[in-house]
Formats: C-alpha cells, structure tokens, sequence
C-alpha cells in the first residue's frame, strides 16, 4: 500500500501531495553548531517522507506508519504553547506551531509520516520530520520561505516544543543539501555554502556504522557539555567560543578549570578541523580529509568526553581493517559513527567491524553506506 493509500485509510482522504526530507551525516564539526562555529554536513540518500494536506479548522491530525495501532495524535493550534506536546508528535506538531509563532497564517493539518531514517543512530531522523512538515506548510500554505527560514522554524520547534538545545546543523543539512557536495555552514551568521564531496567518482564509500547504542539530546549529558562551553566562553571574555582560535588555548589553560578547559578546546580545534576539511575538499578532494577525522574522534572522546566503548570500537577497528578515517557523529553519548573507506574495501571494514562487535559482546552493528543527496523537497 502506498503512502497516499494508507493517508487515505487513516484520515479518510486523498493527501495534496508527499514531500521528503533526508537525514544527514556530520562529516566534521561536531558541538560546534552552538557555539556559533562552523560544521559540515551532507544530507544522505534515506530520508522521511509526509503524506499531507490542509484542514479548514485548527486541528493537526498525525499518524505514523510505525505505528502499528494506527494512532492518530491529535492536537489544536488554538492556544498551543511550547512543550504542550510531547512524545515523537512534538517535532511535526511543533514545526507548525513555530510557523504560527513568526507571523505565519494557517489553519491545521493532516499529516502521515513515513520515515526510512534510523530512530537514536544519531543520522537527525528527527529534523528530518521537521523539515519534512515544514516544505509541505510552506508549499501548501503558499508561506514563500527559503531553506534557510525553514531551518530557523525546525530548530525553534526543537528547542522550544521538544525541548532539546540543538543547534542550527541538522535542519540545514536536510533543507539545504545537494547531490554529490557537503554543506559547509557558518552557524552565526547562518551562511550557508556548497562544498564538493565527490564520494562515488573518487571511488569512495561512507560507511555509517550504526552501534544501536539510543541516544537523546534531551538528556542531562548534552546540556552539560553546552553549558561548560558558556562559562568557557563567559571567562575568556567572548561572545561565544567561535570568536577563540588555538592561538588562544594556552591563556585559556591557565583560566578554566580542566574539565571546562577540555570542553572549550574541542570547540576550538573542531572549528580549526572543519575549515581545513573545506579547503582540503575544494582542493586535493575527500582523501585528504581522513586524518582530520581521526583528529577529530580523539578530541571528542578525551576532551569532550562524548564517546562510549561501542563508538570506539566502531572507530578503532574500522581503522584497523582499512578505513581512511574514522569518527564518532551526531551529539554522542551512542549514535553512530562514521568511516571513509575506499569502495573495494567496504565489505572488508563491515565484516571486521560486526566481528570486532560480537567479540566483546555488543549488539551487532547495523551498517551501510550513504551519499551526498539533495535536501527537501516534493516528491508526488
């Protein structure tokens, strides 16, 4: 049955229309998102897709297909405020609530969700529903917004109606994305360009080795690591650890304490690590970049202190059985990692890995390879 069948069943009629949104991958520049910094993200080839269509009264109406009850959350707009909903409901209800928050009009909506992005693997399924929502809003509600905008709407309902401190990367990667390039964005000034990242024709594969280790941004580990960036910043006398280069760490040693002094040095040199992939990639392509993956594993395992025993696995053995580099990505606590290996090699690094995982008694890994895809749009 498709999609716009089982809208039909649920709801009683036909959808305007089926939009998607990918999910994304983080090649580098991770936390770095809210410290007003600079990531590099590219939207993959699995995305979400939204069955939907426009009511005449306040009501939104969503469903899941992994719902196997078939349950519809309903809600109403009237009156809703930040955290009234909770639960998965939250990200597509609160992307049409934040379009009403800025001004925009519209009534409520009917909307079937469909995702083929991994739940807790750390790939953004959840901006990815965002974003989803909301090129069908714009597009149905004829709301003239760019991907930029749109992103800036998906980020508020994270923040304000889930209530996860994220930053600006994900909904970007899914909007903004674009086959065959990286989307090197500049998280203050939300400036966002197109890097190339020409895997397939390099004879490259990304590999994202899902360690099934569930994660959530909500919890008290991501809003510590934020917090410390904060005070780093506060004591170093600058608006945000953006405005620090490593030039910087040597003074900022003698100010912070260890903890808070790690945590500030990753941001530090993940920001130097991202604008040297960016110009490795414009120049000698995605090769080059390997060891500022590698790089960037370590600071985040020892100095932010964001990996698990499974994550570095994944990394270590990947490495092992040929990979180029190999990083932990997404916010960490579990998620995923992620590991460029040359395309011969891809079957190699999965079985070395899966093997590494059930040698020390973790769940088997789920992995495959993605590619660099375009963002949202409509597809039917």
């Amino acid at each position: 049955m498709t999609l716009a069948q089982q809208f039909e069943d649920r709801f009683g009629s036909v959808p305007a229309g089926i939009w998607a949104a990918p999910g994304r991958v983080n090649v580098i520049g991770e936390h770095t998102d809210y410290n007003d910094g600079f990531v590099l993200p590219f939207a993959i080839d699995r995305a979400t897709l939204v069955a939907a269509a426009v009511r005449q009264d306040s009501a939104v109406r969503v469903s899941s297909t992994f719902s196997e009850s078939g349950e519809i959350v309903v809600t109403d707009l009237s009156g809703l405020k930040a955290g009234d909903v909770d639960g998965w409901a939250a990200y597509p209800v609160g992307v049409l609530w934040a379009l009403r928050e800025a001004g925009h009009e519209l009534q409520g909506m009917d909307l079937l969700i469909d995702s083929q992005v991994p739940v807790g693997a750390g790939l953004s399924s959840s901006a990815a529903i965002e974003c989803a929502v909301a090129v069908a809003a714009n597009e149905l509600y004829r709301l003239g917004l760019n991907g930029s905008e749109l992103a800036l709407i998906g980020q508020r309902a994270e923040n304000e109606m889930v209530g996860a401190p994220t930053g600006l990367m994900d909904q970007s990667a899914s909007l903004l994305g674009k086959e065959g390039h990286a989307v090197f964005l500049d998280c203050r000034s939300q400036h966002a360009e197109l890097v190339p990242l020409p895997m397939k024709e390099d004879g490259l594969a990304l590999l994202v080795i899902d360690t099934r280790v569930s994660h959530s941004h909500a919890t008290g580990g991501y809003a510590s690591r934020r917090r410390a960036c904060e005070v780093g910043a506060d004591i170093m006398g600058v608006p945000a650890l953006r405005d620090l280069s490593e030039a910087d760490l040597r003074e900022a040693s003698g100010l912070l304490d260890d903890e808070t002094f790690r945590r500030v040095r990753h941001v530090v040199t993940e920001n130097a690590r991202v604008q040297a992939a960016v110009e490795l990639l414009r120049t000698d392509g995605p090769r080059a970049i390997a060891p500022l993956l590698d790089a960037s594993h370590v600071s985040m395992r020892d100095d932010f202190e964001i990996s698990c025993p499974e994550l570095d696995l994944a990394v270590d053995s990947s490495r092992e059985a040929g990979a180029l580099g190999s990083r932990m990505t997404g916010g960490g606590f579990g998620g995923s990692a992620i590991a460029l290996v040359q395309v011969e090699d891809v079957d190699r690094v999965s079985a070395a890995v899966t093997d590494a995982f059930d040698r020390a008694g973790f769940k088997e890994p789920v992995i495959f390879a993605v590619s660099p895809a375009d963002g949202a749009g409509r597809v039917s």
